[in-house]
């Protein structure tokens, strides 16, 4: 065959052949609904989450009232705030996080280190603040959250440095 209409590529697939881009295509299609579903389960986690919210924050403005007539406000205003709540809030901030990876899939067809960083960054952020608010945590977590903390900053400063494909690392 000449040089200027090379055979095309062929993939077997069963009994007959079927061309790699055409398979290509459909694992892109294919991938594409999987995350497509995914950003759906997404959302509805992401709503189940500000629902929980709400019902922490009621529940949490209920007990903040009845701890208000017993403490003086110079104190025990933060103690009265449920451990609840603060996760909750803490956790909607990591699944937008999650979410917006999953539509950045989306849109660029790849998985960006600048996103996945982020992503790592709230989640670690997420554990030591629970951490510090439950006076639960020892130096030594804090400290090893603090380098792979350091890593990822690191790392997502990296990415949004060098990064080269359309869309850049912003």
């Amino acid at each position: 065959m000449s040089e200027k209409n090379p055979e095309p590529v062929t993939m077997a697939f069963g009994a007959g052949h079927v061309p790699k881009g055409r398979a290509l295509a459909l694992y892109r299609r294919f991938l594409d609904w999987i995350v497509t579903a995914l950003v759906f389960v997404m959302v509805l986690t992401l709503l189940a989450a500000l629902v929980g919210l709400a019902i922490d924050f009621v529940a949490a403005a209920v007990e903040f009232h009845g701890d208000v007539r017993t403490h003086n406000l110079s104190h025990g205003v933060v103690d009265g705030l449920d451990r609840e709540l603060v996760i909750d809030v803490l956790s909607v901030f990591v699944l937008i996080e999650l979410f917006r990876t999953f539509t950045d899939y989306l849109e660029y067809h790849r998985v960006r280190l600048r996103v996945l960083s982020e992503v790592g960054i709230a989640f670690i952020l997420r554990e030591v603040f629970i951490g510090l608010y439950d006076k639960s945590i020892a130096w030594e977590q804090i400290l090893a959250l603090s380098v792979l903390l350091a890593v990822l900053v690191v790392a997502r400063i990296a990415a949004v440095r060098f990064d080269t494909h359309d869309g850049g690392g912003t």
